[in-house]
């Protein structure tokens, strides 16, 4: 009994430690496609845009809800300069604060006039563990600042070579939804660059085709689908174990996420949108 406890609550851990970055991970998946598809724009960026949804965790055939997750976009100035602020904040439900409490903060700002990232910043807490990281794009001279501490490590900077195509998780959440996928073949795979943490990491998406699904709500959806290969560590076996599920349509919101983990599974659900 004490086994089936541990397994059930480290599977527990997992999910809020790592849904926030499942969300951003697969939504940054598919931005790479818009650095190459300006002229087919299917959306813009809008302010005022709110997208929620709710995050699951399954452990033996049993699905439950675990904590909640919003995406929001303002207006802001950098440099004088007219941008874009995303923020994305996820957090555990109030009845498992108790031995696992998650408060998750993400913040980009990108320019208006070619959404390239400007600054990135995470602060996150997750049971007990905090981490912090701030990145600073610099695209005159190919290199990306980054200042970052965690709980276990003391502050730190350094400075990395910014290759072509490469966002932080959260700026590439709006890039992607600008893609024209009529570009792409089922099947097709995609390289992309990816910065998170301390490094960035190359990988790859395949596009899938299309899908009519539904929803817990009941509410039925045409989506393309996407799988999404992911980085092994202790979290991942790596491999294609990731899933995603974007509205066919102009707003290209993702409406599905799930993955496999080490314990069980994850899933994010969409709950609402405005605007």
């Amino acid at each position: 009994m004490k086994k089936k406890i541990y397994a059930k609550n480290l599977g527990f851990n997992i999910l809020y430690r790592r849904i926030i970055p499942i969300i951003l991970l697969i939504s940054f998946s598919l931005s790479v496609f818009s650095q190459n598809s300006s002229k087919n724009k299917v959306f813009q960026v809008k302010s005022g845009e709110i997208v929620t949804y709710k995050a699951y965790y399954n452990w033996r055939f049993i699905w439950l809800k675990a904590g909640s997750i919003i995406f929001s976009v303002s207006d802001t100035l950098f440099q004088n300069q007219e941008a874009f602020k995303f923020s994305a904040k996820g957090w555990s439900l109030k009845e498992y604060d108790w031995f696992f409490k998650v408060r998750d903060s993400f913040e980009t700002t990108i320019l208006k006039k070619n959404q390239q990232p400007l600054t990135f910043l995470r602060d996150t807490y997750e049971g007990g563990y905090r981490a912090y990281n701030r990145y600073s794009f610099n695209f005159e001279d190919s290199t990306l600042h980054i200042e970052s501490y965690t709980s276990k490590r003391p502050f730190k900077a350094e400075t990395k070579k910014l290759q072509p195509n490469t966002f932080d998780v959260l700026s590439a959440v709006y890039h992607f939804r600008q893609i024209d996928f009529t570009k792409y073949s089922i099947g097709e795979k995609i390289p992309i660059n990816i910065a998170i943490d301390n490094d960035i990491y190359p990988l790859y998406i395949r596009y899938m085709g299309k899908e009519i699904i539904t929803l817990k709500n009941g509410e039925t959806y045409k989506t393309l689908k996407f799988k999404i290969k992911l980085v092994e560590g202790t979290i991942f076996t790596g491999g294609e174990d990731m899933t995603i599920w974007v509205t066919d349509n102009n707003l290209r919101i993702p409406v599905l996420v799930e993955a496999k983990i080490l314990i069980g599974s994850v899933k994010a659900i969409l709950n609402n949108y405005s605007n």
